[in-house]
């Protein structure tokens, strides 16, 4: 066995040795695997439904035959009871089914402007199925290949409740398996897609009187069917109804005739009943502190509560008031995979919440929205930290009140994967909050937020709402007067759109920073301007102008004494040389950037570094040291649990392999890289 001495003190072994190193290699460990099972929990209260369960069951029976993917459309009124249908189902027929697991998502959630970011839907659905984050792609076309990849080999149970257009579906159907839709309106473009269409109509006058009896009120002759039909037969309404006299023991099917009036349910303005008359009597017979949760849901733009975010708009007693109203089946617990129980209102409750909170004072409205946006921009910041470090430079003071005193009920996390998770959990009211924010001309707020943000949109690719997040994050920057954080904003802005290949957009966003750099101070600014320039100049093949670019970024960052800027800028110095072919240089500007990460502890970029230092190796024709420094890498990422460059490690490993024809290195690198995408989900278990 020969042994040869090469830069960074590494030393070069035999073929057998560099193959038992691989052999040897301590992949991270998969996450447990545990088959999700998200679809809500079904009612008790449920009649009358058996011709629509015998449907979708021989729907159910039928694609089984088939052995292909299908899709059902459940249709109905809002509050007819399309959810609780699915769950019924699901519950009796389907509970050991679809070895994939059972993904649900409410698009009402993830609907900003009328539109859904159906990516971001399928990326968590891509979680839910065990596919590390690392590895779910940016785009939604190669997110719906993974997310159909991942499913070929199981069959997967999808439901997506409160659908609008077909478009929001269609990239959802898994390859094997079935998707369950649920809209108020019969999505026809569906059928072209072989969707078998269930109409759910209001219960009967026979079923909505079983439901009423089921209550055990005292009736007169003929009350149950009055309020059967003064409701309109929806089963929201009903239990409204039902929830109200449980409150009012004194009263009877009769008193809620008469309160409902001789015409029941009024009709809005496309035809459809309005349940509004109905929860009016629910909402009245709450106590006094269910109320006011009830109406926080109608001041606040989000879809969800915690008990934190209650306690901060200065409602008491959160678990009698969410008990209050999950009792009344007003509310449901929102499924998420970080820590806070989230209590979400069915889609027509939450509209009479908003409508009922319109009536409030403008103080009291206003006062209520500025103590949400005041708790998510804390606790985003606290979040960020947690998933970006400490030592992240950041425009903002660190928030006045600790994490522990503003979720005194409950830690939302304890380190960067809760923090993450909590992030993502709260993506869509953070936006929403966002938006309401810049509406109400709270600029500091916005901004800031926007800066915090950046933890979740960079970190899970949820590039479309960082776009959007940031256009408002430059607007009350601007008002602000705040030019330091507009030039941060228009570079998070750019780091979107070159991470979804906008590069046009990502270069008017940084020439329009670029012109403030001249009105701010602080050279780390001017130095991530000039590194996103770098990374949009070397994607576009401009190799000169990115080394030229991210020389000034290195120039900046040594100047403020930021030596993990320093050993990035040294990096991306190093990536422009070697696009340039120019090997050598590249290699020892590599070199530099691994003698500092050493020196300063900067571990996790040395794996980064040793990627394409392997690959500037194996430019220069010395596979060995290409083959030595790629093992190295593949070392260190494999300890600091680094999913991707681990997997770009073996990736490199396995070309040299196949290049210097060392056959069981290959193998053994080829072994691993399948070991690593099982694990992360990418790859079927079996393969």
């Amino acid at each position: 066995m020969t042994h040869n001495s090469v830069a960074g003190n590494a030393v070069i072994a035999g073929p057998l040795v560099m193959a038992g190193r691989v052999e040897s290699l301590t992949l991270p460990a998969a996450p447990p695997s545990a088959t999700p099972r998200q679809v809500p929990s079904p009612s008790a209260l449920f009649v009358n439904r058996e011709s629509e369960l015998a449907r979708l069951r021989a729907t159910e029976t039928e694609r089984r035959a088939d052995r292909t993917p299908g899709i059902v459309v459940v249709s109905g009124l809002g509050g007819v009871g399309k959810t609780q249908l699915v769950a019924q189902w699901v519950a009796r027929a389907l509970r050991h089914s679809y070895p994939g697991g059972h993904l649900y998502a409410d698009l009402a959630e993830v609907r900003r402007h009328g539109a859904v970011d159906v990516g971001g839907v399928v990326a968590g659905f891509l979680r839910s199925l065990g596919v590390h984050p690392e590895f779910i792609p940016a785009g939604l076309g190669e997110r719906t290949a993974l997310f159909r990849s991942v499913t070929a080999g199981r069959d997967t149970l999808i439901v997506a409740d409160n659908v609008r257009q077909a478009a929001e579906v269609r990239p959802l159907v898994p390859a094997a398996g079935l998707l369950v839709v649920t809209s108020r309106t019969s999505l026809p473009a569906l059928r072209m897609d072989g969707a078998v269409h269930i109409t759910l109509d209001p219960l009967g006058e026979r079923a909505g009187v079983e439901f009423v009896r089921s209550w055990q009120v005292a009736e007169a002759d003929g009350a149950a069917e009055a309020l059967v039909r003064l409701c309109g037969g929806l089963p929201l309404s009903l239990r409204a109804v039902g929830e109200w006299l449980a409150r009012c023991p004194h009263l009877n099917l009769a008193d809620a005739v008469r309160r409902l009036g001789a015409r029941g349910l009024p009709h809005m303005e496309d035809g459809t009943l309005s349940v509004n008359a109905a929860l009016d009597l629910a909402y009245a017979s709450l106590p006094d502190p269910t109320r006011k949760l009830y109406r926080l849901f109608g001041v606040l733009p989000g879809t969800t509560v915690t008990g934190a975010l209650a306690a901060a708009a200065g409602v008491p007693d959160w678990d009698d008031a969410a008990g209050d109203l999950l009792t009344a089946h007003l509310a449901v617990i929102a499924a998420s995979a970080d820590r806070p129980r989230r209590l979400r209102l069915h889609d027509v409750v939450l509209a009479h919440a908003r409508e009922t909170a319109r009536a409030l004072p403008d103080a009291e409205r206003a006062a209520g929205l500025r103590a949400g946006a005041e708790f998510y921009t804390a606790v985003a910041a606290h979040a960020d930290v947690f998933v970006l470090g400490p030592g992240r430079f950041r425009l903002q003071a660190p928030p006045a009140r600790s994490l522990a005193d503003l979720c005194a009920q409950e830690t939302p996390f304890t380190d960067r994967a809760e923090a993450l998770e909590w992030l993502d959990a709260e993506r869509g009211n953070l936006l929403a909050v966002l938006r309401a924010a810049a509406e109400q001309r709270w600029y500091d707020l916005v901004w800031r937020m926007c800066e915090s943000l950046w933890a979740l949109y960079h970190s899970r690719k949820h590039h479309a709402d960082s776009i959007e997040a940031h256009a408002l994050g430059i607007e009350a920057a601007q008002w602000a007067g705040r030019p330091d954080a507009e030039v941060r904003m228009r570079n998070q802005r750019a780091r979107a759109y070159y991470e979804t290949g906008a590069h046009d957009e990502a270069r008017r966003e940084l020439a329009a920073a670029d012109e403030l750099l001249g009105t701010v101070d602080d050279a780390r600014l001017s130095g991530m301007i000039w590194e996103t320039q770098g990374l949009v100049a070397l994607a576009g093949g401009r190799h000169e102008d990115a080394h030229e670019l991210f020389t000034r970024a290195l120039e900046a960052n040594s100047a403020t004494g930021d030596r993990h800027g320093v050993v990035v800028q040294t990096y991306n110095v190093g990536q422009a040389l070697l696009a340039a072919e120019r090997r050598q240089e590249a290699y020892d500007v590599l070199e530099a950037a691994r003698a500092t990460a050493t020196d300063t502890g900067d571990d996790t970029m040395l794996p980064r570094i040793g990627v394409v230092q392997a690959r500037a190796l194996q430019g220069l024709g010395r596979p060995e040291a290409a083959t030595e420094t790629a093992i190295r890498a593949a070392e260190q990422a494999a300890a600091m649990r680094l999913h991707a460059k681990l997997d770009q490690a073996l990736a490199v490993l396995s070309e040299l392999s196949a290049s210097t024809r060392d056959a069981r290195l290959r193998a053994a690198c080829d072994a691993k890289l399948r070991q690593l995408r099982r694990d992360a989900g990418v790859r079927p278990q079996d393969d």
